[in-house]
């Protein structure tokens, strides 16, 4: 029997408020995460993602406030990303109540951090953050940072198969193509990495319609994450989980929220 798809709402946290734009640009301000938590837990969420998008010095103390806030009136797991460089980061953030953490440039500056933090934390808690976008490289698809802007000089799918030899529990793909587009998420990208991951595969970027979705899953996602079909009411977390139900796809939950 398969595992339930796991339905993630992100929030893009800056300032301590929640935003969202298209492509990382243009934010507008979407609410605040403590309060959008609350309803997403009650709207049957099965995860929530923070991701601090400036992980500023000074946003770290600001962090740790929401994760602790958040977690008091969670009853789900909270992945938290942002800034974290060390274990010790990843330690702060457990204690304030996260069930799991997501590194991203760390990473990348010293990918060792990746078995540092699984061996002292378990894999489980570690989730790698990937932004990807199309591109010339090997396998058409590369790393970027600063949101897409900056190229990382690593083919995506090399990047993948050494974070999975390092000991990443989860990996955490964006398409950077597809980010708040709405026109679904990028379903080449996510067969091309499904078949190089030997871990679970969170698709972000791109969620429009229900059918999209389902597209993800198809592609070989095992979580759906999304931030402005939500943030903006577009659908709601009840509305994805009753189609993805009434498709035949295994949820938590479906007809109870």
């Amino acid at each position: 029997m398969s595992l339930a798809t796991r339905i993630i709402p992100c929030l893009d946290v800056k300032d301590g408020r929640v935003v969202k734009g298209i492509n990382f640009l243009n934010l507008v301000d979407a609410g605040d995460p403590v309060e959008m938590a609350q309803i997403y837990n009650s709207e049957g969420a099965d995860e929530i993602t923070f991701l601090d998008i400036t992980a500023s010095s000074q946003g770290r103390s600001t962090t740790l406030e929401v994760v602790r806030r958040s977690a008091d009136q969670l009853f789900i797991p909270l992945t938290v990303g942002g800034g974290i460089s060390s274990t010790d980061d990843v330690n702060q953030l457990l204690r304030a109540g996260a069930d799991k953490v997501s590194i991203n440039t760390a990473a990348l500056k010293r990918p060792e951090l990746i078995n540092e933090i699984s061996e002292s934390f378990g894999s489980q808690v570690l989730v790698i953050s990937i932004d990807a976008k199309r591109s010339r490289s090997s396998s058409g698809f590369e790393v970027t940072t600063h949101g897409g802007r900056q190229s990382a000089g690593l083919d995506a799918l090399a990047w993948v198969e050494k974070a999975c030899e390092l000991g990443v529990g989860e990996i955490l793909l964006n398409s950077m193509d597809a980010d708040g587009t709405r026109a679904g998420y990028d379903i080449g990208m996510i067969t091309a990495v499904r078949a190089v991951s030997k871990v679970p595969l969170i698709a972000s970027g791109g969620a429009g319609s229900l059918e999209d979705f389902a597209a993800a899953l198809d592609a070989g996602a095992d979580a759906l994450l999304a931030a402005s079909v939500f943030h903006f009411g577009i659908h709601r977390i009840g509305d994805v989980k009753k189609y993805l139900s009434g498709h035949n796809y295994s949820v938590r939950n479906a007809h109870a929220v």
